[in-house]
């Protein structure tokens, strides 16, 4: 990472202090600003972003300590280097407790400080890309990024909106293309765990005795191959989101043990002899009837009710047909940036084949319907050829 136009500020008292700092800073081809006020840095915090901050301990007026409160305050991201001549092991602790990056107690070699003030650089860098990558996938499940007009989708994004406050567990039930886990992790992301983990569990593609390791965890022993201790999936969502795709393939001994996680609000690893508090929400979803997995006997009544809090069926997309244009626009959109095409719109002949297929794959049969379009059309427009044959057919049968 270039350290050429990165902005330090140097607060000290000392004004031979700043200077030395000031020369050393700007010939690794950092921008430097230097004040001996540490009130006049504070009102300068405000106006001004820094990437890193450097600051005296002891000073008049605003200490180093308060110095850090306010950056905390203002610039969250922004790091504190303390320096001091009065370095103590408490005021150290004091301050890496408050947030500060690094305190380096002078005398000190001018290469040291440049090293830490590089490191602090990239730990800003770091910060700042989680924050960015935390944004953009809180805005790619925005509940507004579900797409649809019908009525009945509309009642889903009001439900939505209506739990985001709530930690109540969700199941999400519907065929399967349905769009299920792009609603599960809307309402993580628009509720009020979404500050932390939304741990994704495919119970249909893990094995029953492997499923159980990966939920639970291990303590080193419990089995042949547990080399050693392993946190789970469960502990892992610890004040998030553990959301359980299929949960219907969950075998009826590992329902019992989850019932149990969610009744107690705690979970024992795999061969230990203790159990540890969590605090998770629960989303799961499923494609089958549960209700007649019950009757079966292949399917927890009791964990059935502990699961649907609160209960979301989506429809299928033959039942909200209204929804298809809009659905294939976006995924026009989307594969149209994919793909570097310009495709425009679709043609009244193919559409009217989209708006009357039986669409059995829901969803994720019209995008990749659409996506197969844009690969193979040869004009701005997708038009009736670009269509699978098969569709054209079932219009005929």
């Amino acid at each position: 990472m270039a350290d050429r136009g990165h902005k330090i500020l140097v607060v000290d008292d000392d004004l031979e202090m700043c200077g030395l700092l000031s020369d050393v800073l700007k010939g690794e081809g950092f921008s430097v600003n230097t004040l001996n006020d540490s009130l006049e840095a504070s009102r300068l915090l405000k106006k001004e972003d820094f990437d890193v901050i450097i600051t005296d301990l002891k000073m008049k007026g605003l200490k180093g300590l308060d110095l850090l409160e306010e950056t905390n305050k203002v610039a969250p991201l922004t790091p504190v280097i303390i320096i001091t001549a009065f370095g103590t092991i408490e005021s150290a602790i004091k301050a890496m407790k408050m947030g500060a990056y690094d305190y380096i107690t002078k005398p000190f070699q001018m290469d040291e400080l440049v090293l830490t003030v590089k490191k602090a650089l990239e730990n800003r860098f770091l910060k700042k890309e989680v924050v960015r990558l935390k944004k953009e996938v809180e805005a790619r499940y925005h509940f507004h990024q579900l797409i649809g007009k019908s009525s009945s989708m509309q009642k889903i994004y009001d439900l939505i909106e209506r739990i985001s406050d709530t930690s109540s567990n969700v199941l999400i039930t519907g065929e399967s293309g349905t769009g299920k886990e792009l609603v599960a992790k809307a309402i993580h992301y628009n509720g009020i765990r979404k500050e932390g983990p939304c741990i994704a569990v495919n119970c249909a593609a893990i094995p029953e005795t492997l499923l159980e390791s990966e939920l639970f965890g291990y303590k080193k022993g419990a089995f042949t191959d547990a080399k050693s201790d392993k946190k789970g999936l469960i502990f892992e969502a610890n004040e998030g989101t553990l959301f359980l795709d299929e949960i219907t393939e969950m075998s009826f001994t590992l329902q019992a043990k989850l019932l149990r996680v969610i009744e107690e609000k705690e979970v024992r690893p795999l061969g230990d002899t203790k159990s540890y508090p969590i605090d998770v929400g629960i989303i799961s979803t499923s494609n089958r009837d549960i209700k007649s997995l019950i009757q079966q006997g292949q399917f927890r009544e009791d964990l059935y009710y502990r699961l649907k809090v609160i209960d979301i069926e989506l429809p299928p997309l033959r039942d909200r047909r209204e929804d298809i244009p809009l659905l294939a626009q976006h995924f026009i959109r989307k594969f149209n940036g994919e793909m570097k095409k310009n495709i425009s719109s679709i043609s009244e002949s193919a559409l009217k084949i989209l708006l009357n297929y039986s669409w059995p794959g829901n969803v994720r049969e019209l995008e990749n319907v659409i996506q197969r379009a844009i690969t193979l059309t040869r004009h701005e427009t997708i038009l009736l050829e670009d269509l699978p044959i098969t569709m054209i057919e079932e219009k005929d049968e």
